[in-house]
């Protein structure tokens, strides 16, 4: 298929990333541009569609070479209208119906994923995945978010919104969620509540060098935590040890809910390095199961913040070989 193309389009709140990759992989051309959700929905799938057609120039791809497009967008979604619901940081996009809007200016079948989903499937495709069958994905940053592979297929569920995988309740009335749930890993394991919980030991009183930090910046930054306790304070230590101590508890969940080969890490905060990845895999191997050897990867992206555009393409090219019912028009 490496004479055969297809548009990736990863869509975010600020920027909007488009390549065009070959049937293999191979990434032909990419841009970033900036996503100005103020001018409205339909000036931004306008924008879209202009700048993959000047991808196409730019590697010299006629248009009759470029099979399908993959979109990977923020959710809620319906996948199967190809209707984006409701969504916090793109006002002005709910119930929009973004697959059929940009499959009819670039007149391409197309497909809309969530974009989790999409950057699971780039590492799966290209990333470190790339020679498992089975593995799941989980994004570190503001939230958690994630995607599942299994048998080489990534799962949805019955309402195109499985792998939420950040809500997951890791304690029974615990610390209060943004989705409304009390307990969701997202609200102890992410950047976010990493921070929050640093903070609001210092506001307890505990001593901290983060305290200074804290003091002259006015805020901490989830760098800061894992910066000081590389440096050695025991605060933040502790902090980051509950951080890696939640994410290994949804490892050790993952691992018997669907046995995968690998779990793999992305996001912000992976920019912790081992300080993270070391006292993960550390945990992981102290609570998981003794009853049989449960060996299971758990280790960093390797696709950066291309994983989300390299992922919808290939989820274009995974449905144009496997799946052309998943396409808009229906199987063209």
């Amino acid at each position: 298929m490496a004479n055969e193309y297809f548009f990736g389009v990863d869509l975010g709140g600020t920027n909007v990333e488009l390549g065009l990759l070959d049937g293999e992989g191979a990434i032909m051309a990419h841009v970033t541009e900036p996503t100005r959700t103020h001018e409205g929905p339909q000036s931004l799938v306008e924008r879209m569609a202009e700048a993959c057609r000047d991808l196409a120039k730019q590697a010299h791809v006629p248009s009759d070479k470029i099979k399908a497009l993959g979109i990977g967008s923020p959710g809620p979604m319906s996948m199967l209208e190809g209707k984006l619901i409701n969504l916090g940081n793109l006002p002005g996009f709910n119930n929009f119906f973004l697959r059929a809007e940009l499959s009819r200016r670039l007149k391409l079948p197309a497909l809309l994923e969530n974009d989790a989903n999409a950057a699971c499937w780039g590492e799966f495709w290209l990333g470190a995945g790339r020679n498992a069958n089975d593995m799941v994905l989980f994004t570190l940053g503001t939230g958690i978010g994630g995607g599942i592979v299994i048998g080489g297929e990534l799962i949805h569920g019955s309402d195109d919104n499985a792998a939420e995988l950040g809500h997951m309740i890791i304690q029974t009335d615990g610390r209060q969620c943004t989705c409304g749930q009390k307990g969701c890993v997202e609200a102890y394991a992410s950047a976010t509540a990493t921070v929050a919980r640093a903070i609001e030991a210092l506001e307890h009183g505990r001593e901290s060098k983060m305290q200074d930090t804290h003091r002259q910046n006015g805020t901490l930054a989830c760098k800061d935590v894992f910066d000081h306790a590389l440096a050695g304070d025991p605060l933040a230590n502790e902090i980051v040890n509950g951080t890696a101590l939640a994410l290994a508890q949804i490892c050790v969940s993952m691992r018997h809910i669907t046995e995968p080969e690998m779990v793999v890490l992305t996001g912000g905060m992976i920019k912790a390095g081992d300080t993270l990845l070391n006292r993960v895999r550390s945990f992981y191997e102290e609570m998981v199961w003794k009853l049989k050897p449960e060996p299971m990867d758990i280790c960093f992206a390797e696709l950066g913040g291309h994983a989300g555009f390299i992922g919808a393409a290939g989820l274009a090219v995974h449905a144009y070989k496997h799946h052309p019912q998943r396409l808009y028009p229906s199987g063209t």
